[in-house]
């Protein structure tokens, strides 16, 4: 839990953090369809190299940014576990009772394992370039022609963004809650798999109450604050695009297109080097 750092926020004096909000949360969602058209690892390569420049003109450690990834390490191993297990395409290379192992899904679960990787980096530069107050000023700007359907988009993007911002609350709510158990005797560390999972009763239990207890106090804060009195709110901080948000825009584009264009031209190539 302490090495969690996915939904948190590194404050620093960098380009990427002086960016609008919503160029960053539109670079995002632009990045998340990229990566799922590359099927080369040069592909993938390319994407590591890009996501490693804005994680340099950010001024956040790699370091930072790997602990984000270490969070679904679980995730990542089941998926390549499974995709070796069931892909039955390609040239069997290992082969042992039920088992079969082939050159086509060992493959795929690499490019499975660097796709997910790549998703939980480049998805973290957001939450670590952006505040939460900011995000949630993006995220009502991006979708307010929903606002066409009727749908309450100012309290959409409140919810994400109190959602983000519970992350690392929760966490170090957990983190106390441990020590406080392991100071009474509780052993976290022995046992098998379904002992560990029966000594963490105690750890959930109260934090779930102390996450119902959180969200109690923060909606009366907002009841007492009127906070959903006026539909015409206004922002201390208005956003407003620079010439950086421009070129940054501008940037992103031409990545999309060069993973499209890897996609759809250069696959084969890229294939015949790999």
């Amino acid at each position: 839990m302490k090495d969690m750092t996915f939904g948190q926020y590194y404050p620093a004096d960098s380009p990427v953090h002086r960016l609008d909000p919503r160029t960053k949360l539109l670079f995002v969602f632009f990045y998340i369809i990229a990566v799922f058209f590359i099927e080369s690892f040069l592909g993938y390569a390319a994407v590591a190299l890009y996501i490693a420049v804005i994680i340099i003109a950010s001024k956040i450690p790699f370091k930072t940014v790997l602990k984000s990834v270490r969070a679904v390490i679980f995730i990542l191993l089941l998926t390549m576990l499974l995709n070796l297990l069931f892909y039955r395409e390609g040239e069997v290379v290992f082969a042992f009772w039920i088992v079969r192992v082939t050159g086509a899904g060992l493959k795929f679960s690499l490019t499975m394992a660097l796709r997910l990787i790549l998703l939980v980096a480049g998805t973290a530069m957001l939450t670590f370039t952006t505040t939460p107050t900011a995000l949630t000023d993006a995220l009502e700007s991006v979708l307010k022609p929903l606002n066409i359907f009727r749908i309450n988009v100012r309290d959409f993007a409140l919810i994400m963004s109190i959602a983000l911002r519970f992350i690392p609350s929760v966490r170090e709510e957990a983190d106390r809650i441990i020590s406080a158990q392991k100071a009474r005797g509780a052993d976290f560390d022995t046992g098998n798999i379904v002992r560990r999972a029966r000594a963490m009763l105690p750890v959930l239990i109260p934090l779930f109450v102390s996450s119902l207890r959180r969200a109690d106090e923060l909606a009366l804060a907002l009841d007492s604050r009127c906070y959903n009195l006026s539909d015409k709110r206004t922002k201390m901080k208005v956003l407003r695009y620079k010439t950086a948000d421009l070129g940054a825009a501008f940037y992103a584009l031409i990545f999309v297109g060069l993973i499209i264009w890897d996609r759809l031209f250069l696959t084969g190539i890229a294939g015949r080097i790999i």
